[in-house]
């Protein structure tokens, strides 16, 4: 149903997904300072919708005939507030990049499910960056 390029990039972003949801939640649990209590609860929920993006991708994914990865790209929790929040901000770049080419190869594939599900996706993913690069500016 899907071609072997489009099924390793699902999987390329189901890997993204559980390393995001691990490294926003442990930044959760991690983060000191008096600006750990502004933002805890919003890295919080931005890992579970990363958790719940893994899920609905890794559902696509099976149905197109593909294998849902259970592992995650490498994970960076960072030693304080700047080192995490610069690297959250890579990660929702990358993420946003993949997810337009994701989009773009579904598409040629005359795909509008996975196109939608990405750019339904892709919303999420603009806030998460919008929300880092907020934070990282103070």
């Amino acid at each position: 149903m899907a071609s072997k390029e489009l099924l390793d990039l699902l999987n390329d972003a189901i890997a993204r997904e559980i390393q995001v949801s691990i490294q926003y939640m442990w930044q959760h649990v991690q983060w000191k300072g008096t600006e750990h209590f502004a933002v805890k609860d919003e890295l919080k929920q931005i890992a579970i919708q990363e958790m719940k993006h893994a899920e609905i991708i890794a559902e696509r994914l099976f149905y197109l005939g593909g294998i849902p990865t259970t592992k995650p790209s490498p994970i960076f929790v960072g030693e304080n507030l700047k080192e995490m929040l610069e690297q959250d901000v890579k990660d929702e770049q990358n993420a946003i990049e993949l997810y337009k080419k994701i989009i773009q190869k579904a598409r040629e594939e005359g795909d509008i499910t996975t196109a939608k599900i990405f750019e339904d996706i892709l919303k999420d993913e603009e806030e998460h960056h919008d929300t880092f690069t907020s934070l990282l500016e103070k």
